[in-house]
């Protein structure tokens, strides 16, 4: 009886070990990658709005449903991100768990960007990590292990980046963009945020937003811009000529690059961001 018990035993084991991956879901890439980071092998990733693509303004495809209806977990930004999200799990007949990966995160008013934060990524990457889990009993020991791996590489980037920025002198803290994707990343870092556009890129500034940010880059003497890489970059470039300073380089705001890209991860994003600003702002 023993043996048989034990037999039993090692095939449930070997059955769990060679299961098939969790799916999951993410609205964008951002999620997919900290969701890849923390469930490994386990989960079969796949993220609804793609590498260098703007989710402000993404509009579901049918084929989009078909992908979600049969998916185990849903990671959703939640804060107004993704509002198209919440729909399409209904529309689609989702039947598995929806994760907020915000949830829990330091929050700035209705500022939906937390992950341009490390200390809110640690979050985000916890969230999901949980939610894995919770749905692989059987594996959770590893998979909590690799979130803590994961967790330990966050806080290593967040001391990277506070290096990189450390040298850029007070007066010239100054990041301005397209639109307020980066306001985390200022409070965080030591910056002051200016944009154009509000949190969504889903409209055009108007003219008076335009010139109030040129009369700011004139008397804070600002000596550099930067465009995002996934949004209309002929704005800043006007702004760069019209008030004379330099375009300092493009950041990842709300799409990680392509894989063969220089912010195929959060991590890689986070870096490549980082160095763009101090070499910039540091001159």
């Amino acid at each position: 009886m023993r043996i048989f018990s034990c037999l039993v035993l090692a095939l449930a084991i070997a059955a769990s070990a060679n299961a098939a991956p969790l799916k999951l879901v993410a609205s964008f890439t951002v999620l997919a990658d900290l969701a890849r980071q923390v469930g490994g092998d386990e989960v079969e990733v796949t993220s609804l709005v793609g590498p260098d693509v703007d989710a402000h303004g993404f509009e579901p495809r049918p084929g989009d449903a078909r992908l979600l209806a049969g998916a185990d977990l849903f990671v959703v930004n939640g804060l107004g991100f993704d509002p198209w999200s919440a729909k399409l799990a209904r529309s689609s007949g989702f039947a598995g768990a929806m994760v907020v990966a915000s949830n829990g995160a330091d929050l700035l008013g209705s500022d939906p960007h937390a992950w341009q934060s490390v200390g809110n990524a640690r979050m985000y990457a916890k969230n999901i990590a949980d939610a894995i889990a919770a749905r692989l009993p059987a594996r959770a020991d590893a998979i909590r292990a690799r979130a803590a791996r994961y967790d330990a590489t966050l806080v290593a980037l967040d001391g990277n980046i506070r290096a990189q920025l450390a040298p850029i002198p007070p007066e010239r803290r100054v990041l301005i963009t397209n639109h307020e994707a980066f306001d985390y990343f200022a409070k965080a870092y030591g910056l002051t945020m200016l944009a154009a556009q509000g949190f969504s890129t889903e409209s055009e500034p108007s003219a008076k937003a335009v010139a109030n940010l040129i009369r700011e880059i004139k008397a804070r003497k600002v000596t550099a811009v930067f465009l995002e890489t996934m949004s209309n970059q002929q704005l800043m470039q006007r702004v760069a000529r019209d008030t004379g300073v330099a375009v300092g380089g493009a950041l990842y705001a709300d799409a990680l690059s392509k894989p063969d890209g220089p912010a195929a991860t959060y991590v890689d994003m986070m870096r490549t961001n980082a160095r763009t600003i101090a070499t910039a702002l540091a001159k």
